[in-house]
């Protein structure tokens, strides 16, 4: 007999390029990312901070850290799910994002969520 997995976030990311908020000729290029963090677990859990790794097409890093998402700390409850919008802007027409979710369960127990490498790219800009 299968336990359930007590503490599991599951986070599945959606990306698009901002062409109306886009410049190339000035080197900024704008994309949003849309975030689904589901609670696959059996105990509900906060989510308290976020780590970014922004890396351009020049292989510049830039790391952002802060307290929740979007102004926000949800507490997600088992086979619930969150979900949100945000963006970042890159000099180049191409880069990546990952990072992870610090998280804390309701009863105490404190885990990460890893958020997989997702591409930011302009249409067309690979091949």
């Amino acid at each position: 007999m299968n336990m359930p997995v007590t503490y599991a976030i599951e986070v599945k990311v959606q990306s698009r390029y901002l062409q109306e908020q886009s410049d190339p000729s000035a080197g900024r290029y704008a994309f949003a990312y849309t975030i689904r963090i589901e609670n696959t677990g059996a105990v509900a859990a906060q989510l308290l901070d976020r780590h970014w790794k922004i890396i351009d097409g020049n292989g510049t890093l830039k790391e952002v850290k802060g307290p929740g998402v979007v102004g926000e700390q949800p507490l997600i409850e088992p086979g619930a799910a969150f979900t949100y919008s945000s963006g970042c802007l890159l000099e180049t027409p191409v880069g990546t994002m990952e990072g992870s979710y610090s998280m804390r369960a309701t009863d105490g127990h404190s885990f990460s969520a890893p958020v997989a490498l997702f591409r930011l790219a302009k249409p067309n800009a690979l091949n």
